[in-house]
């Protein structure tokens, strides 16, 4: 975290399970928050804000924090910008929302989306966010634990402006689930929203305000120790070895992809940027997108079947595509190359057929 996102010592840091929970728990704040200036009859009028790339749990979040469906605005993002959002459409969008007398709320950025993980650029949206007093929450849940390397910092510019954060430690720093870390700006916010105060809860410490009581950061009561997880991975491993597993990562992720180059039959759909390689085995014209997807679907279903290699896929802008991540502990060089090895001979099975 930037340092200045700490200057005023008033920003807060929590351990959340999911990433959806810790969008719950500032969703509501913020509603909270809005709500009494604007009275808690006009719920309806709340807008939130996210790319159509941001992980489900979004909108998951949204409804639970009684958003209505017709009011979550998601943008549509194309191949050209990588799918990341676009300021000038969003600010479009807002300006449409306030025309219709509706409450802007929320914006969630990515760092690290979820289908091809690239990113959000935060700078570009702070200061529209700062003038319709838009709650900023950056989803970093994979790709802010590479931010830890100093030449990946900049995917973070702006940072110290947001609201929130939260990234998973179970997702690229080493650490089992269920492990999602949250900063708020105004744990305050979080407080007021969240808190609830039972006689059979109260003690002295918390009174005095002595202690930090948790259970008013977070949805449940009680907790888990995820705390000390995270402390034994971080002891255990150390900031340089954590930072060369990440960077390890990324570069046998460069790996697979000069490889896949080196196919024509093979394809970069968008480029790599963390450890998430997304590919396509495309032998039709561009506009033979059905073809192409049965095709790829085929191949997955190939070489998953074998039991040596297991890929994904998602569709982002009506393309299907293939997903090879790179992120085990024990992961080699050989271990890319064999998998290469495996993908084009299921491709060579599948056009003999």
């Amino acid at each position: 975290m930037h340092h200045s996102a700490f200057i005023l010592g008033t920003g807060g840091g929590v351990m959340q399970a999911t990433t959806n929970e810790a969008i719950i728990c500032t969703l509501t704040a913020t509603r909270d928050r809005t709500l009494q200036i604007i009275g808690l009859d006009n719920i309806a009028k709340l807008v939130v804000y996210v790319s159509d790339q941001t992980h489900s749990s979004y909108a998951k979040a949204c409804k639970i924090a009684g958003i209505l469906p017709c009011n979550i605005r998601q943008i549509t993002t194309t191949i050209d910008t990588n799918f990341a959002l676009c300021a000038l459409t969003l600010g479009k969008i807002i300006k449409a929302d306030v025309a219709a007398s509706l409450v802007p709320l929320y914006l969630c950025l990515s760092v690290g989306i979820t289908s091809t993980i690239d990113v959000d650029p935060i700078n570009q949206f702070i200061d529209m966010a700062s003038d319709y007093g838009i709650w900023i929450h950056v989803d970093a849940a994979y790709g802010g634990s590479v931010c830890i390397c100093l030449e990946f910092r900049h995917y973070l510019d702006g940072i110290e402006r947001v609201d929130s954060l939260c990234l998973n430690a179970h997702k690229w720093l080493l650490s089992y689930l269920d492990c999602c870390c949250l900063w708020v700006k105004n744990p305050s916010l979080l407080v007021k929203a969240l808190g609830t105060y039972p006689e059979y809860l109260r003690n002295k410490p918390s009174e005095l305000q002595s202690v930090v009581d948790y259970k008013d950061w977070q949805i449940g009561t009680t907790r888990r120790f995820r705390s000390l997880r995270l402390w034994l991975v971080l002891r255990s491993y150390g900031i340089a070895n954590l930072q060369n597993h990440n960077r390890s990562d990324i570069q046998m992720a460069k790996i697979f992809e000069g490889l896949v180059k080196l196919d024509s039959r093979f394809e970069i759909v968008v480029p790599t940027r963390f450890s998430l390689v997304c590919f396509s085995l495309n032998l039709f014209s561009k506009g033979d997108l059905k073809q192409t997807e049965l095709l790829n679907r085929k191949l997955l279903e190939w070489v998953n079947s074998t039991g040596r290699v297991y890929i994904t896929h998602t569709i982002v802008g009506g393309i299907y595509l293939l997903r090879f991540a790179v992120g085990a502990t024990l992961t080699q060089e050989h271990h890319i190359v064999a998998a290469w090895e495996l993908i084009r001979e299921g491709a060579d099975t599948l056009l003999k057929l």
